[in-house]
């Protein structure tokens, strides 16, 4: 499979813990295997933003935690033992921007959509809806999986 006859070499994964990004990441594997391609997760992190010259007390931690989080989600989507073709990245940059800016070298770009039920979860989320905007790669919006309980999609 090529994308206007280019092969796909690289699918960028968006990984932010959800439901929704595990379930991006599994199927960007699924995607990546046949094709022979790599397959990158990433997470970012960000310090918050200091209001009028304050500084905040006990804000750290944000990286660790953000490591924890992508660490998490590779587990999750894979078990113990992570395929050969996946590596994880975090960027200390906001979503948005660094997602953006991976899909520069990207063949594909897959993320998750955080939807809550309802209209809202008609709703992409800021990050993925800016994704599709923006992108200079093809991008897949990945739902979250459904339960098998009652059908409906997780939170």
């Amino acid at each position: 499979m090529s994308i206007a006859g280019a092969p796909i070499a690289r699918i960028v994964v968006g990984v932010d813990g959800s439901e929704a990004s595990v379930e991006a990441l599994r199927q960007a594997q699924r995607m990546a295997t046949p094709l022979g391609a790599k397959v990158q997760a990433i997470a970012c992190w960000e310090y918050p933003q200091m209001y009028s010259g304050y500084v905040m007390m006990g804000v750290e931690g944000f990286e660790e935690g953000a490591r924890k989080v992508l660490d998490d989600a590779v587990v999750q989507a894979f078990g113990d033992e992570t395929p050969a073709n996946v590596s994880s990245t975090l960027v200390r940059s906001h979503p948005r921007e660094a997602l953006i800016d991976a899909s520069r070298d990207a063949d594909m770009i897959v993320v998750g959509r955080r939807g809550h039920g309802g209209f809202g979860g008609l709703l992409l989320g800021s990050v993925s809806s800016a994704i599709v905007a923006h992108a200079h790669c093809p991008v897949l919006v990945v739902h979250t999986p459904e339960t098998e309980a009652d059908g409906s999609k997780g939170s």
